[in-house]
């Protein structure tokens, strides 16, 4: 069994979310050493990473799981195992869209980002983040044909 597989194992347990609550504030420590070295490589074996962010090496599985969408190139999770050496890269404009997707509101208004990126990189990542996930509809013309397929214009169909 992979560390990964303990990880996901823990998430469906039924003291799941008293788990999570603990791993949510080891999440958060991980990150400010991170954001406050400003050194975007994560490199080492997995056990030291664990050793270096107070994880187990299984919780720190589940940690690389959670970035790997920000990593400049994706880590195979499932390969992971104790002795697993790791070379990642993390790209933080990517990391702070990610927090903001996540809605994971105690990480992305660390303190430690100002040391990364200025208020107006992360407004601008912030207002790239609403434009992207605000649902735009295209409005059907009057002339236009009636969306629902009968062939007719829209005003002569559904718009009347």
């Amino acid at each position: 069994m992979s560390i990964i597989d303990k990880w996901n194992e823990k998430l469906e347990s039924k003291d799941a979310a008293e788990f999570y609550n603990t791993y949510l504030e080891t999440e958060t420590s991980a990150y400010k050493a991170i954001l406050g070295e400003k050194n975007p490589y994560l490199q080492g074996s997995v056990e030291e990473l664990s050793g270096r962010f107070n994880m187990e090496d299984w919780v720190f599985a589940g940690f690389i799981d959670g970035i790997n969408t920000s990593l400049k190139e994706k880590a195979d999770v499932e390969a992971l195992e104790s002795d697993t050496v790791l070379d990642c890269e993390i790209d933080f404009h990517k990391l702070y869209y990610n927090m903001l997707n996540a809605k994971a509101q105690w990480l992305y208004t660390l303190d430690e980002w100002d040391g990364i990126m200025s208020k107006e990189e992360r407004a601008d990542i912030k207002k790239q983040f609403t434009i992207d996930h605000t649902a735009v509809r295209d409005k059907v013309g009057r002339n236009d044909p009636c969306p629902c397929g009968s062939g007719k214009k829209y005003k002569k169909c559904c718009g009347q």
